[in-house]
């Protein structure tokens, strides 16, 4: 019997062959942008059985290709077996990505505009050439996927800001409209999901583990428009999303259909200027306002919300320092449980693992959900670096090796994500020197003190020197913005080689997670998350330093002091003794003296 995925891209191809389309590009995302697309804009994984969060797919009448990053090479190699679908590696030395590829292959190419952004698109028009051809075909998939979900429609929440300390939405408002009078616009358009909740200080589930709402903002002088209602909300509509619009409407806010959107863009006065996001709108939306607008009149940037977003308030950092207590208290109680479950003989699975480490969570007050899937893992399982736990026939955890966590919550305030490699019993000297080394790059960052205006690529080599010098790496970034009670992963800022010139900021909250992956063994990762803040000053300028936020023990028993080396091990023996410090009043006291042994110093 023929693989589905297979079959899928024939009928892709059938498709093709009756337009006359050299190739199609299917996008990883939905119409925001978002890294994490609800159901209706999973299309890689209907067509091709990835389930990897970054990925995009080229068809060709002779060639089918899935471009994703080193995250997810052993994931799809598995995945894409029998589909004819061959994988393109990025982010590495060498690798072609896809409007390069094209050039060569494909003179009309159809896309989805609606899940591509404005950025690839000139990227791929230019690489295509001039006599090249793209045709924009919204919901294209819709014509083969026939029960394809709709756009999801959840209850929307609107946030107490007075409980934290935040701004108010019509403060948000007023320092937007402000910006757009020092920049010339008179309208902005905010696409980005996360931006939109932040400025109207909303809440949702459209996607999961995202607390976001699926829409578009359009703001201008004088109004404020938020196209949010879809199919479902008038027949089905929550009590809490009811209390909600008319909390907005009083603000000011209209509350409009989504696919209202393209029409509000077009009314538009002669001389109206707007100002849009490429990176994060979609082009058919772009395309659709270039028409509405002239071009002079249609002003492409950086959206200024994401660096306000970016950098925390002090009242949200309190909070923040807060959470991370809290969560700690959770992620402590469940290693116990795991300790003494695997230790006392009985087989605990990955899965079983994950569920009792949502469950912690789930105790917390102001819980509101994981910030992303629980990534555990044992032995070669954690060689994945976003190994996806499966809830049936996923691995014993046994007595010996390493296991790896990967999780976060979602927090009224806050959002948080931890990643601890837990030696389970005895450990060979290369998983305790992968161990070691590992630790000592993200030690090392976390004790950077570095010159105001330095961006996170000018660090990301800390974490990774004590790797290099044994030869070692790992392919993925170091560290990634993370929200406030918002997405886990965001930017502006990141620490990572790819070069990226915004700098470090006080009040950015970003991750700290060197990793190292021997495929068919172990894996491991070790991450904190960190506050940037000022360090003081010197004739030399204004310095910047690191806190750890981040409150969890990490374990001891696999650490080679002498390659961590005695200023790690100082950091190391501090931490462990301040998070035992912290903790233990809040733990039961069979927990509290298990993490006494943990923290005990290493010598």
């Amino acid at each position: 019997m023929d693989n589905i995925y297979a079959k899928r891209i024939k009928a892709l191809r059938n498709m093709m062959e009756d337009n006359g389309w050299d190739a199609v590009i299917i996008g990883g995302s939905d119409p925001h942008a978002s890294e994490y697309p609800a159901p209706r804009w999973q299309q890689v994984q209907w067509l091709t059985g990835f389930t990897g969060e970054a990925g995009d797919v080229v068809v060709t009448a002779s060639h089918a290709g899935l471009w994703t990053d080193s995250r997810y090479f052993i994931q799809a190699q598995t995945q894409l077996e029998g589909t004819g679908v061959v994988l393109h590696k990025t982010r590495v030395p060498g690798a072609v990505g896809i409007p390069e590829w094209l050039s060569s292959e494909a003179k009309i190419v159809a896309v989805d505009g609606l899940c591509q952004s404005v950025s690839f698109m000139e990227e791929l028009q230019k690489a295509l050439g001039g006599e090249a051809r793209i045709v924009d075909m919204p919901d294209m998939m819709s014509r083969l996927w026939h029960d394809r979900p709709l756009v999801p429609v959840t209850p929307v929440t609107t946030l107490d800001v007075d409980c934290f300390g935040g701004v108010s939405r019509q403060e948000k408002i007023s320092w937007l409209r402000k910006w757009m009078l020092l920049n010339g616009a008179d309208r902005i358009l905010l696409s980005s999901l996360d931006e939109i909740a932040w400025m109207l200080n909303v809440r949702g589930n459209d996607i999961d583990y995202n607390p976001l709402v699926i829409s578009y903002l359009l703001v201008s002088q004088d109004s404020v428009k938020w196209f949010v209602r879809k199919e479902g909300f008038a027949e089905d509509r929550d009590p809490d999303t009811e209390d909600s619009f008319s909390e907005l409407v009083a603000d000011g806010v209209e509350i409009e259909e989504y696919d209202m959107v393209m029409g509000a863009l077009s009314e538009c006065a002669s001389q109206e200027r707007i100002y849009v996001d490429p990176s994060s709108l979609n082009n058919h939306v772009y395309n659709h306002i270039k028409t509405a607008y002239q071009d002079d009149n249609v002003v492409s940037g950086q959206s200024p919300v994401i660096l306000e977003k970016a950098v925390k308030s002090p009242s949200e950092i309190e909070h923040l320092r807060q959470t991370f207590i809290e969560d700690g208290v959770a992620v402590e109680r469940f290693l116990y449980w795991l300790d003494m479950e695997v230790s006392s003989g009985r087989e605990v699975t990955e899965w079983e693992a994950s569920e009792h480490l949502t469950a912690f969570r789930a105790e917390i007050p102001g819980y509101r959900g994981n910030s992303f899937e629980n990534i555990s893992a044992y032995g070669p399982s954690a060689a994945l670096p976003h190994y996806s736990t499966p809830s049936e026939g996923s691995a014993v955890i046994h007595p010996c090796g390493l296991y790896l966590t990967d999780s976060g919550g979602q927090y009224l305030t806050g959002t948080t994500d931890i990643t601890r490699t837990v030696p389970m019993g005895e450990c060979s000297y290369l998983e305790k020197e992968d161990y070691t080394l590992v630790l000592k790059g993200m030690i090392d960052l976390a004790m950077a003190v570095f010159p105001k205006g330095t961006a996170g690529c000018q660090i990301d080599a800390l974490a990774r020197m004590p790797l290099w010098r044994a030869k070692r790496n790992f392919g993925h970034g170091t560290g990634h913005g993370i929200g406030y009670y918002l997405c886990v992963h965001e930017g502006p800022q990141s620490i990572r080689y790819q070069y990226n010139p915004q700098p470090l900021l006080p009040g950015m909250v970003t991750s700290d997670e060197p990793g190292l992956y021997r495929e068919g063994m172990h894996g491991i990762r070790h991450e904190n998350i960190v506050l940037c803040r000022e360090a003081g000053s010197s004739e030399f300028g204004e310095w910047l330093e690191f806190e750890t936020l981040t409150c969890c023990h990490i374990d001891t028993s696999a650490v080679l002091p002498d390659l961590l080396g005695p200023v790690a091990l100082k950091w190391l023996n501090d931490y462990n003794e301040r998070v035992y410090l912290t903790l233990a009043p809040l733990l039961p006291p069979d927990v509290a003296s298990w993490l006494r042994e943990k923290t005990l110093p290493v010598c």
